[in-house]
């Protein structure tokens, strides 16, 4: 029993360091601490609830005076030591360990002030302590405000609904443990805590009734038939304590001594001797700790699975949050290179068809520009008067011997000049198309969505690389264009049939050479050269854009932008990473959140594979 008593209260000790706890907290993230049996003292004002609760611990650590004292939740963890002195911590004070159980009650009235202020506000937000101690059970139990059917004076009208929602709120989960607790000198069947419990928990299978202030009964009455079942049956027997006194208190007598007192009381009691052996807060301690266990046992094979399911889920959602940020300049630099290259690596798969677009510049070399060039007119250049015109004044003083040299060189420059624009025109789209390809690399880089004054710097840093890369492109381009005019092939001037070949006399007149069918045949070699060239260019234009704009991207797209991080300090680095703070605080608590289920998974199989 001690094992599995262990294991609940390590568990929801560690759900409480570690930040979970349940319902009122950080709704978005699984909470262990929900899926943990847990009591609920539920009972009405100065029905004795609290009492009961110190008698259980065996210590006088609660608030005491009139109205509603408990005003916030108090989550009391037990926990058995086998030696050493007594002590108590608050999860508030973390560091400052309790051995004076005056200065704890205190404190409890003191964080209760803290949050509601000094009136008769009531707080969800529970408080938390942990008792340690060789005289307690293991045992998590959760003092709530004590239920009341008006509002006095100083507290809000919604006062009774408010007490009401908040005890609902813990013992409508399946997992709570109710501990109904009601004075023996009221009618049971009109009790606050039997009502709430029984709309709840209807069958009564995780409801415990509690019959306390026995020794307070008119004389000639008594709760037999309660105890006994008799009167208002639940699956589990009643329990009747006997509480501290008034007298008691004042003088103060230690618990002890009290529990003592309540034996005798119970064992020459005339009415309730023959219950003696399953009386008093003693009893009720060991009972409620032998239910934990069986509740704890039937709940370990579901409580691994989902466990299990919560750790992936955690996992899953730290994995898409990313790691955190380092805080010095190396892991900065690191990360950012890391995340850079994450980004290159998506920006190459889209150039070498892993991913869509990159088949977007073959389109413009196998379509756009043999297109463009096609619809290249040449017209102007090569019309009988400009043909005449430029021959005419390529000859100067002294007319062409045989073909017209100078002429044909004027006549080819002037019209390779026109192929420059189709090929300016194929270095800025495909410029435009790896600028495109940039954007969607960076919106499908996870880490950049995170950091947007790195997304920033990379699509900066792309794009001005990108134009390095466009502004020596169509440098190299143009030069192939520039290296067509300055050197003619002379090869293919030779193949032309010459004026004798064709029929024609070679010692015509010097003024039949500018008829209309000589220019006619100069145009139509000088076309024939063109579209030659034009053949050439076709190939090697690409090859050209290819070599100094697609290539040069998938090698050095952020070479330059890498030489300037190493430059950089760490606060500089830090600005590049300049994550939202609600994923950053996300992250942190999932971590913390992982760590618990973690922790969880070790302990529960540890018993598991022990049973």
């Amino acid at each position: 029993m001690e094992a599995l008593l262990n294991l609940n209260n390590r568990l929801q000790r560690a759900c409480t360091n570690l930040g979970d706890f349940g319902h009122d907290h950080e709704s978005s993230l699984p909470t262990l601490w929900d899926s943990l049996p847990t009591i609920a003292v539920v009972g009405g004002q100065s029905s004795g609830k609290s009492s009961v609760l110190e008698s259980i611990v065996g210590k006088d650590f609660l608030p005491r005076g009139s109205g509603i004292v408990t005003r916030r939740p108090l989550v009391l963890q037990l926990h058995r030591i086998n030696e050493g002195n007594e002590y108590a911590e608050f999860a508030h004070l973390p560091k400052k360990r309790f051995d004076d159980f005056a200065a704890v009650r205190k404190e409890i009235a003191d964080e209760t002030d803290r949050e509601t202020g000094k009136n008769n506000r009531i707080s969800s937000v529970p408080i938390y302590l942990s008792i340690y101690s060789p005289h307690v059970v293991n045992l998590t139990l959760v003092d709530l405000p004590g239920l009341t059917k008006v509002a006095v004076e100083g507290q809000s009208e919604n006062i009774v609904h408010e007490i009401e929602a908040m005890v609902r709120s813990y013992i409508e989960k399946p997992n709570c443990i109710i501990l109904a607790v009601s004075p023996a000198n009221q009618d049971v069947a009109t009790s606050d805590a039997i009502k709430i419990a029984r709309e709840v928990d209807p069958r009564g299978e995780r409801t415990f009734g509690v019959l306390t202030k026995l020794d307070l009964m008119d004389q000639g009455t008594d709760a037999v038939a309660v105890l006994e079942g008799r009167s208002y049956k639940l699956r589990y027997p009643w329990i009747g304590v006997v509480n501290r006194s008034q007298a008691d208190i004042n003088k103060n007598v230690d618990m002890l001594a009290a529990r003592r007192k309540e034996r005798e009381y119970f064992a020459n009691s005339k009415d309730y001797w023959h219950l003696a052996n399953r009386m008093g807060s003693e009893h009720l301690a060991k009972a409620l700790s032998k239910h934990l266990e069986s509740v704890i046992k039937s709940r370990i094979p579901g409580l691994q699975s989902l466990i299990g399911k919560t750790i992936i889920d955690l996992e899953t959602e730290m994995s898409h949050l990313g790691k955190p940020i380092a805080v010095d300049a190396g892991g900065r630099l690191f990360m950012i290179m890391e995340i850079c290259r994450a980004f290159d690596q998506i920006f190459k798969e889209h150039l070498d068809g892993i991913r869509p677009g990159g088949d977007r510049v073959y389109v413009v070399f196998d379509n756009q520009l043999p297109a463009a060039l096609r619809r290249l007119q040449f017209d102007k250049q090569l019309s009988l008067e400009n043909v005449r015109k430029i021959i005419t004044e390529a000859d100067g003083y002294q007319p062409h011997i045989m073909a017209p040299e100078q002429g044909y060189r004027r006549l080819i420059e002037s019209t390779l000049v026109t192929i420059k624009g189709p090929a300016a025109l194929a270095v800025d789209t495909v410029h435009g198309i790896l600028k495109d390809l940039v954007h969607r690399s960076i919106n499908e880089t996870a880490e950049l969505k995170k950091y947007p004054s790195l997304r920033m710097e990379v699509w900066n840093a792309a794009n001005e690389s990108l134009e390095r890369m466009r502004d020596e492109s169509k440098r190299a381009t143009m030069r192939l264009v520039d290296m067509e005019c300055c050197y003619l092939t002379v090869d293919f001037f030779r193949k032309l049939p010459q004026d004798a070949d064709r029929g024609g006399n070679p010692t015509d007149s010097i003024f039949d050479r500018y008829s209309e069918a000589y220019l006619r045949r100069v145009g139509a070699n000088v076309l024939s050269y063109i579209n030659m060239v034009l053949g050439t260019l076709r190939h090697s234009i690409p090859k050209s854009v290819v070599h100094c704009q697609v290539r040069e991207a998938k090698r050095t797209l952020l070479d330059y932008f890498f030489t300037q991080l190493a430059t950089k300090q760490g606060i500089q680095l830090g600005k590049l990473l300049d994550e939202d703070p609600t994923i950053t605080q996300r992250r942190a608590n999932i971590a913390k959140r992982l760590e618990l289920y973690q922790t969880a998974q070790s302990e529960v199989d540890v018993i598991a594979w022990s049973k």
